[in-house]
């Protein structure tokens, strides 16, 4: 089952709001309503949000504006914004849009069903991206366990030095020994790529 996710709604309008909550209830996420920009901006310093659905006409801070703070802050930078609007299209409001960094522009009224699709990619984004992380996260603490680091390293070093061994025993054999030779290599392989991994995650290991 795919895990819900968060998203937000901005519009001074109430009806407007009320309208964006029966769209997008068919995904059953959870969504959170502002009602300004500044109210948007602290929902956003709160809440990890999948995509913001943006009205651009709003008193005080308009759209555009909180767009351009959402993206000046390092912590929302990266949530994309669609912007929504009653603008006619040839107004220049679109271009304004993708300038500030919103990833689409709707004007109203729009289609329910191309609105909801839009945002439902931008759903399973969210949460590709944050099973990635997940599981950055766990390899991370995996690698970086001095007992699994060393019992690993030690392990492939035994195997190592067994097969050195076993070269040497079977000198006349030439087939076997090309196969020993041939897992060594294997095996000196996978040391290289542990000790990569290693690094990466372990700066100071040597």
């Amino acid at each position: 089952m795919n895990r819900q996710v968060k998203i937000l709604l901005v519009d001074d309008n109430e009806e407007s709001l009320i309208a964006l909550e029966a769209v997008l209830r068919p995904l059953q996420q959870r969504l959170f309503k502002a009602r300004s920009g500044q109210e948007a901006m602290k929902l956003m310093l709160r809440h990890d949000f999948a995509v913001v659905l943006l009205d651009v006409l709003m008193p005080g801070m308009d759209g555009f504006e909180t767009a351009a703070h959402i993206k000046r802050l390092d912590q929302t930078r990266d949530v994309p914004i669609i912007f929504l609007t009653g603008t006619e299209p040839g107004s220049g409001a679109a271009f304004r849009g993708y300038a500030v960094g919103a990833v689409d522009y709707l004007t109203k009224p729009f289609d329910p069903w191309v609105l909801r699709s839009k945002v439902a990619v931008f759903l399973e984004l969210f949460r590709k991206s944050a099973v990635l992380m997940e599981q950055t996260e766990l390899l991370g603490r995996l690698v970086q366990s001095d007992e699994v680091l060393t019992d690993f390293a030690q392990r492939l070093g035994a195997v190592e030095a067994r097969l050195v061994d076993l070269g040497g025993s079977c000198s006349d054999d030439e087939g076997l020994r090309d196969a020993i030779k041939d897992l060594a290599d294997r095996v000196s392989a996978m040391q290289a790529a542990f000790d990569a991994v290693a690094t990466s995650a372990r700066p100071g290991l040597s």
